[in-house]
């Protein structure tokens, strides 16, 4: 079973990129996306033999989750059911007969750390969350997570210490997610693996630099372990400052 995640950073703007060729060539079971920066009928996408699952912010042109699925779902859900949370559109959970899929678009703690004690909340909320959920089953999370875990994650770790992304809480969080019971697959295929991103700055010729941070996940529940085949990033792919990135699973 082949799962895709993207940040489309607004999905009309990438289907003027590339979008449709990607998604038909990849032929995942499940495409997630994120950042779709739109309301309901503001487009049509074609997408046949997909079931379509849309979540929308209420402010206009701002974040926003999707997921296509080739299998219908048992259930969705919409949210984290808490009203704080759920203005957004960034969380979109599907019901299989053996796991929950999520698609995540985590808060950005934004310039000055703004918002960074809102993203401390969100972050223990959204655990708790998925921690409900694996009492029935287990989880496969994925998304833009909106941090760098280790150095090794961005490019350039010293200088972005303090910024939004790679703060010491943020990746502290992170942490706590794993050692509470998920696994960072790409991680667990490639521990060491330097110099692969997921996310460039549009600014200072970051992506032709390579001068980008790996935060869009594949997350899994530990009792998935067993089942995973491989992940890949795939950065030859444009269309937005992210990329896709990619998990086959048994």
């Amino acid at each position: 079973m082949k799962l895709i995640s993207w940040n489309v950073n607004g999905i009309r703007a990438c289907v003027q990129k590339g979008f449709l060729d990607f998604f038909k060539e990849v032929d995942a079971d499940i495409f997630c996306i994120q950042e779709s920066k739109l309301q309901e009928g503001q487009i049509n996408l074609e997408l046949e033999g997909y079931n379509q699952y849309w979540n929308y912010a209420e402010k206009k042109g701002y974040s926003g989750t999707a997921i296509f699925t080739k299998k219908e779902p048992l259930s969705v859900r919409y949210g984290l059911g808490i009203e704080e949370h759920d203005k957004e559109g960034r969380v979109i959970t599907l019901e299989f007969e053996d796991f929950f899929m999520i698609t995540v678009y985590t808060p950005n703690s934004q310039n000055e750390l703004a918002r960074l004690d809102y993203r401390m909340k969100w972050e223990d909320d959204f655990r708790d969350y998925l921690k409900s959920l694996e009492e029935s089953k287990p989880v496969i999370v994925c998304g833009d997570l909106n941090v760098a875990h280790k150095e090794i994650d961005l490019k350039n770790p010293k200088t972005n210490r303090r910024n939004a992304g790679f703060t010491d809480e943020e990746r502290e969080k992170f942490t706590t997610l794993l050692s509470s019971g998920f696994i960072d697959t790409f991680r667990y295929f490639y521990p060491d693996l330097k110099d692969i991103y997921s996310w460039w700055s549009y600014r200072f010729n970051a992506r032709k630099n390579n001068a980008g941070w790996r935060i869009d996940y594949f997350v899994v529940s530990k009792a998935l372990e067993d089942r995973l085949e491989s992940a890949k990033i795939h950065t030859e792919i444009l269309g937005s400052d992210h990329c896709p990135v990619e998990l086959v699973i048994k």
